[in-house]
């Protein structure tokens, strides 16, 4: 008897497994946006390896050259190569936005966390949270920076204050729920620790939640970074992001589109790419979907 139940609970498990697989693979949203995004990471990475192209080097005698094969994106203004700026402007794009994903999921759980269980905290935590989400996040962004000045690390610092509450505000609302659970409850009348409780039981809870708010913060981000060294409140010049690029370039645009439509393009691509990637991760990590399979 207790063979038979070993054998049917192992054969249950492994059609869960073989339709969590189907769900992954036929979510075709979620696998375009993996591809799209890891297209654009790897040639961030190792292409600027492979060419050897100083990003910075100028050649005014090659100046406003359109695509061609020696330059597949052309040259801007001052005859850079745009293929490998726009390739070292990813590298600082995606460094600040899995910066700023990172470190406002983990300061947003900390005070969702806590805001959800002590009611002390959650007075004063999410009102300054919700001070922070009146203003918005654009304005917010540039008086930081305003304030701390133009860098790299200060824009991610700026980033985050700015991303931080909207990730505490839904850490708080699945917390909400999972405190008002029966093993919850059960937990406390044991005797259990409020940190067991909160990071044993509660946290595991707010782990999908988080991870979809994740890459669209991440998205977000790199819009964001953009728009200030757009405006040159971000990273400043030389150095390449995919908003101080299209800065640049305003000024040519009739003269050099290309300088504007490629750098233009991989911010739509790489934001596209995670914003599928996000809905592919919500409708995957749903538990109401979770295991079933499709009628």
């Amino acid at each position: 008897m207790a063979k038979q139940m070993s054998s049917s609970s192992e054969a249950i498990l492994r059609e869960q497994k073989q339709i969590r697989r189907e769900q992954f693979f036929g979510n075709k949203g979620m696998i375009i946006g993996l591809v799209i995004f890891s297209v654009i990471v790897l040639s961030a990475v190792f292409i600027p390896m492979v060419n050897g192209v100083d990003p910075n080097v100028m050649d005014v005698v090659n100046r406003l050259k359109p695509p061609s094969a020696e330059h597949i994106f052309g040259t801007d203004e001052f005859g850079r190569d745009l293929f490998t700026r726009v390739l070292y402007g990813a590298r600082s794009s995606l460094i600040v936005g899995c910066s700023v994903a990172l470190l406002s999921c983990f300061f947003g759980t900390l005070i969702g966390i806590y805001a959800s269980y002590f009611k002390v905290a959650d007075a004063v935590l999410m009102r300054i949270c919700e001070g922070l989400t009146a203003i918005p996040g654009i304005l917010l962004a540039i008086a930081l920076m305003a304030a701390l000045g133009a860098s790299n690390t200060n824009v991610i610092i700026a980033l985050t204050i700015v991303y931080t509450p909207s990730v505490a505000r839904v850490v708080r609302s699945s917390a909400l729920v999972a405190k008002g659970r029966l093993y919850v409850e059960a937990a406390k009348v044991q005797g259990a620790s409020s940190g067991r409780i909160l990071w044993k039981l509660i946290l595991p809870n707010v782990i999908s939640p988080l991870t979809v708010q994740a890459s669209y913060i991440f998205a977000q981000a790199i819009i964001s970074e953009a728009s200030l060294s757009f405006l040159g409140a971000g990273i400043p010049a030389p150095a390449a992001s995919w908003g101080n690029i299209l800065q640049s370039s305003k000024s040519i645009l009739s003269k050099a589109p290309w300088a504007v439509i490629f750098p233009g393009l991989a911010v739509v691509l790489c934001v596209l790419s995670l914003n599928l990637l996000g809905d592919g991760l919500r409708d995957y990590l749903d538990p109401r979907t979770a295991g079933r399979k499709k009628k």
